[in-house]
Protein backbone atom coordinates (compact mmCIF):
# COMPACT_ATOMS: atom_id res chain seq x y z
CA UNK A 1 0.00 0.00 0.00
CA UNK A 2 1.19 3.79 0.03
CA UNK A 3 -0.32 6.97 0.44
CA UNK A 4 -3.27 8.41 -2.28
CA UNK A 5 -1.94 9.82 -5.13
CA UNK A 6 -3.86 10.73 -8.35
CA UNK A 7 -2.49 8.37 -11.10
CA UNK A 8 -2.35 9.74 -14.74
CA UNK A 9 -0.79 8.78 -18.06
CA UNK A 10 -1.87 5.09 -17.51
CA UNK A 11 -2.75 3.96 -20.60
CA UNK A 12 -0.02 2.49 -23.12
CA UNK A 13 -0.75 3.96 -26.44
CA UNK A 14 -0.86 1.10 -29.14
CA UNK A 15 2.43 2.12 -31.77
CA UNK A 16 2.30 0.52 -35.34
CA UNK A 17 3.35 -2.74 -34.17
CA UNK A 18 1.11 -4.89 -33.64
CA UNK A 19 2.88 -7.06 -31.45
CA UNK A 20 3.11 -4.25 -28.98
CA UNK A 21 0.78 -4.99 -26.18
CA UNK A 22 -1.76 -2.08 -24.78
CA UNK A 23 -1.95 -1.38 -21.25
CA UNK A 24 -4.92 0.56 -20.30
CA UNK A 25 -4.61 1.21 -16.15
CA UNK A 26 -7.55 1.64 -13.91
CA UNK A 27 -7.30 3.85 -10.26
CA UNK A 28 -9.30 1.98 -8.22
CA UNK A 29 -10.23 2.34 -4.70
CA UNK A 30 -9.71 4.95 -1.69
CA UNK A 31 -5.95 3.87 -2.17
CA UNK A 32 -6.54 5.12 -6.04
CA UNK A 33 -4.65 1.79 -6.88
CA UNK A 34 -3.13 1.44 -10.08
CA UNK A 35 -4.44 -2.00 -11.67
CA UNK A 36 -4.18 -2.94 -15.57
CA UNK A 37 -5.57 -4.66 -18.28
CA UNK A 38 -2.89 -5.96 -20.88
CA UNK A 39 -3.87 -7.05 -24.12
CA UNK A 40 -2.58 -7.31 -27.70
CA UNK A 41 -5.09 -5.29 -30.09
CA UNK A 42 -7.84 -7.54 -29.69
CA UNK A 43 -8.83 -11.14 -28.22
CA UNK A 44 -7.32 -12.15 -24.90
CA UNK A 45 -5.88 -10.40 -21.65
CA UNK A 46 -4.35 -10.20 -18.57
CA UNK A 47 -5.50 -8.30 -15.62
CA UNK A 48 -2.98 -7.37 -13.31
CA UNK A 49 -3.70 -6.74 -9.57
CA UNK A 50 -7.45 -5.92 -8.31
CA UNK A 51 -7.97 -3.39 -5.88
CA UNK A 52 -11.10 -1.96 -4.29
CA UNK A 53 -14.08 -1.56 -6.37
CA UNK A 54 -12.96 -3.06 -9.43
CA UNK A 55 -16.25 -1.98 -11.96
CA UNK A 56 -14.81 -0.04 -13.95
CA UNK A 57 -12.16 -2.11 -14.90
CA UNK A 58 -14.35 -5.26 -15.34
CA UNK A 59 -16.60 -2.95 -17.40
CA UNK A 60 -13.78 -2.09 -19.89
CA UNK A 61 -13.03 -5.59 -20.38
CA UNK A 62 -16.51 -6.22 -21.76
CA UNK A 63 -16.85 -3.17 -23.79
CA UNK A 64 -13.52 -4.00 -25.44
CA UNK A 65 -14.49 -7.51 -26.13
CA UNK A 66 -11.71 -8.72 -24.24
CA UNK A 67 -11.57 -12.11 -22.38
CA UNK A 68 -8.69 -12.94 -19.66
CA UNK A 69 -6.94 -15.25 -19.05
CA UNK A 70 -5.31 -14.43 -15.93
CA UNK A 71 -5.19 -12.36 -13.15
CA UNK A 72 -1.79 -11.74 -12.09
CA UNK A 73 -0.76 -10.23 -8.36
CA UNK A 74 2.28 -7.90 -8.04
CA UNK A 75 1.45 -8.68 -4.53
CA UNK A 76 -0.95 -9.64 -1.98
CA UNK A 77 -1.62 -6.41 0.00
CA UNK A 78 -5.13 -5.38 0.42
CA UNK A 79 -5.60 -2.83 -1.69
CA UNK A 80 -4.42 -4.99 -4.86
CA UNK A 81 -6.28 -8.09 -3.95
CA UNK A 82 -9.67 -6.55 -1.99
CA UNK A 83 -11.42 -6.51 -5.70
CA UNK A 84 -10.21 -10.42 -6.39
CA UNK A 85 -14.09 -11.88 -5.96
CA UNK A 86 -16.00 -9.13 -8.21
CA UNK A 87 -13.37 -10.04 -10.91
CA UNK A 88 -13.92 -13.88 -10.50
CA UNK A 89 -17.69 -13.12 -10.12
CA UNK A 90 -17.56 -11.18 -13.52
CA UNK A 91 -15.22 -14.07 -15.05
CA UNK A 92 -15.37 -17.45 -13.53
CA UNK A 93 -12.92 -20.12 -13.61
CA UNK A 94 -9.87 -17.06 -14.13
CA UNK A 95 -6.85 -18.68 -12.70
CA UNK A 96 -5.19 -16.19 -10.04
CA UNK A 97 -1.08 -16.37 -10.17
CA UNK A 98 1.05 -14.63 -7.30
CA UNK A 99 4.55 -15.31 -6.31
CA UNK A 100 5.61 -18.15 -4.33
CA UNK A 101 6.91 -16.13 -1.48
CA UNK A 102 2.98 -14.99 -1.22
CA UNK A 103 1.35 -18.29 -1.68
CA UNK A 104 -0.19 -18.52 1.58
CA UNK A 105 -1.06 -14.41 1.91
CA UNK A 106 -4.46 -14.61 -0.22
CA UNK A 107 -6.27 -16.70 2.63
CA UNK A 108 -4.43 -15.22 5.77
CA UNK A 109 -5.74 -11.51 7.07
CA UNK A 110 -2.59 -11.26 9.05
CA UNK A 111 -0.37 -11.90 6.50
CA UNK A 112 -2.04 -9.77 3.78
CA UNK A 113 -2.64 -7.00 6.63
CA UNK A 114 -6.31 -6.49 6.09
CA UNK A 115 -7.11 -7.77 9.08
CA UNK A 116 -5.22 -4.69 10.54
CA UNK A 117 -7.59 -2.63 8.46
CA UNK A 118 -10.97 -3.90 9.85
CA UNK A 119 -12.19 -5.52 7.38
CA UNK A 120 -10.49 -9.08 6.90
CA UNK A 121 -9.52 -10.45 3.34
CA UNK A 122 -9.75 -14.24 3.22
CA UNK A 123 -9.58 -16.09 -0.27
CA UNK A 124 -9.01 -19.50 -2.02
CA UNK A 125 -5.41 -19.97 -2.61
CA UNK A 126 -3.97 -18.98 -6.01
CA UNK A 127 -4.21 -21.25 -8.88
CA UNK A 128 -0.80 -21.26 -9.57
CA UNK A 129 2.85 -19.55 -8.37
CA UNK A 130 5.67 -17.91 -10.27
CA UNK A 131 9.35 -17.35 -9.35
CA UNK A 132 12.08 -15.28 -10.53
CA UNK A 133 12.79 -15.61 -14.31
CA UNK A 134 9.60 -17.24 -15.49
CA UNK A 135 8.44 -16.74 -18.39
CA UNK A 136 4.33 -15.91 -19.28
CA UNK A 137 2.63 -16.01 -22.96
CA UNK A 138 0.21 -13.18 -23.95
CA UNK A 139 -0.84 -13.59 -27.41
CA UNK A 140 2.63 -14.15 -28.53
CA UNK A 141 4.25 -11.91 -26.44
CA UNK A 142 6.66 -13.07 -23.78
CA UNK A 143 7.07 -11.02 -20.51
CA UNK A 144 9.63 -11.66 -17.86
CA UNK A 145 9.05 -12.48 -13.78
CA UNK A 146 10.92 -10.41 -11.92
CA UNK A 147 11.21 -10.49 -7.97
CA UNK A 148 11.49 -7.58 -6.48
CA UNK A 149 11.11 -7.56 -3.25
CA UNK A 150 11.15 -5.41 -0.17
CA UNK A 151 7.95 -3.48 0.13
CA UNK A 152 6.25 -7.24 0.14
CA UNK A 153 8.37 -10.81 -0.30
CA UNK A 154 6.28 -11.34 -2.89
CA UNK A 155 6.60 -8.25 -4.96
CA UNK A 156 7.11 -8.82 -8.61
CA UNK A 157 7.82 -6.88 -11.67
CA UNK A 158 6.37 -8.00 -15.26
CA UNK A 159 8.51 -6.94 -18.19
CA UNK A 160 8.05 -6.97 -21.90
CA UNK A 161 11.17 -6.65 -23.83
CA UNK A 162 10.37 -4.97 -27.34
CA UNK A 163 11.72 -6.65 -30.77
CA UNK A 164 13.81 -4.23 -32.59
CA UNK A 165 11.60 -1.03 -33.80
CA UNK A 166 8.59 -1.96 -31.37
CA UNK A 167 9.22 1.02 -29.26
CA UNK A 168 10.57 1.27 -25.70
CA UNK A 169 9.91 -1.88 -23.34
CA UNK A 170 7.15 -2.22 -20.75
CA UNK A 171 7.61 -2.78 -16.84
CA UNK A 172 4.53 -3.05 -14.34
CA UNK A 173 6.61 -2.72 -11.35
CA UNK A 174 3.54 -2.76 -8.90
CA UNK A 175 4.38 -1.03 -5.40
CA UNK A 176 8.40 -1.44 -5.70
CA UNK A 177 9.28 1.45 -7.72
CA UNK A 178 7.25 5.12 -8.17
CA UNK A 179 7.81 8.08 -10.38
CA UNK A 180 9.87 9.69 -8.15
CA UNK A 181 10.07 7.43 -5.01
CA UNK A 182 9.73 3.58 -3.76
CA UNK A 183 6.96 1.63 -1.77
CA UNK A 184 6.86 1.30 2.00
CA UNK A 185 9.24 -0.97 3.93
CA UNK A 186 7.78 -0.46 7.26
CA UNK A 187 5.09 -3.09 6.52
CA UNK A 188 5.64 -6.53 8.29
CA UNK A 189 7.63 -8.64 5.27
CA UNK A 190 8.96 -5.35 4.52
CA UNK A 191 12.53 -4.00 4.31
CA UNK A 192 14.46 -1.06 2.88
CA UNK A 193 18.05 -2.54 1.74
CA UNK A 194 16.16 -5.57 0.33
CA UNK A 195 13.91 -3.12 -1.65
CA UNK A 196 17.02 -1.27 -2.84
CA UNK A 197 18.55 -4.00 -4.13
CA UNK A 198 15.72 -5.23 -6.03
CA UNK A 199 15.61 -1.60 -7.76
CA UNK A 200 19.20 -1.47 -8.52
CA UNK A 201 19.54 -5.16 -10.17
CA UNK A 202 15.95 -5.98 -11.13
CA UNK A 203 14.91 -2.64 -12.70
CA UNK A 204 17.47 -0.35 -12.92
CA UNK A 205 19.07 -2.73 -15.35
CA UNK A 206 16.60 -2.33 -17.63
CA UNK A 207 17.49 -0.11 -20.89
CA UNK A 208 16.37 3.81 -19.71
CA UNK A 209 13.94 4.49 -22.22
CA UNK A 210 11.66 1.55 -20.34
CA UNK A 211 8.42 2.76 -19.24
CA UNK A 212 7.15 1.90 -16.02
CA UNK A 213 3.84 1.31 -14.86
CA UNK A 214 3.43 1.16 -11.23
CA UNK A 215 0.96 0.59 -8.12
CA UNK A 216 0.64 4.15 -7.44
CA UNK A 217 1.09 6.95 -9.05
CA UNK A 218 1.64 8.15 -12.79
CA UNK A 219 4.02 6.76 -15.43
CA UNK A 220 7.70 6.63 -15.51
CA UNK A 221 10.80 5.65 -17.03
CA UNK A 222 13.38 3.92 -15.71
CA UNK A 223 16.07 6.51 -17.12
CA UNK A 224 13.85 9.09 -15.42
CA UNK A 225 14.14 7.25 -11.70
CA UNK A 226 17.96 6.93 -12.09
CA UNK A 227 18.69 9.90 -12.73
CA UNK A 228 16.37 11.81 -10.18
CA UNK A 229 14.58 9.15 -7.72
CA UNK A 230 15.90 10.48 -4.49
CA UNK A 231 15.31 7.38 -2.57
CA UNK A 232 17.96 4.87 -4.77
CA UNK A 233 20.41 5.72 -6.82
CA UNK A 234 21.96 3.50 -9.13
Amino acid sequence: MSPSTRCTGLSETPGRDPARPVIQGFSLGPYETNCYVVSPRAGTCWIIDAGYEPSELIAHIHSAGLKPSALILTHAHPDHIAGIPEVLEAFPGLPVLIHEAERDWLADPRLNLSVYLGAPISLAPPDKTLRDGDRLDLDGASWEIRHTPGHSPGGITLYWAPPPGAGPGLALVGDALFAGSIGRTDFPGGSFEQLQDSIRRKLYTLPDDTIIHPGHGPASTIGREKQSNPFIRP
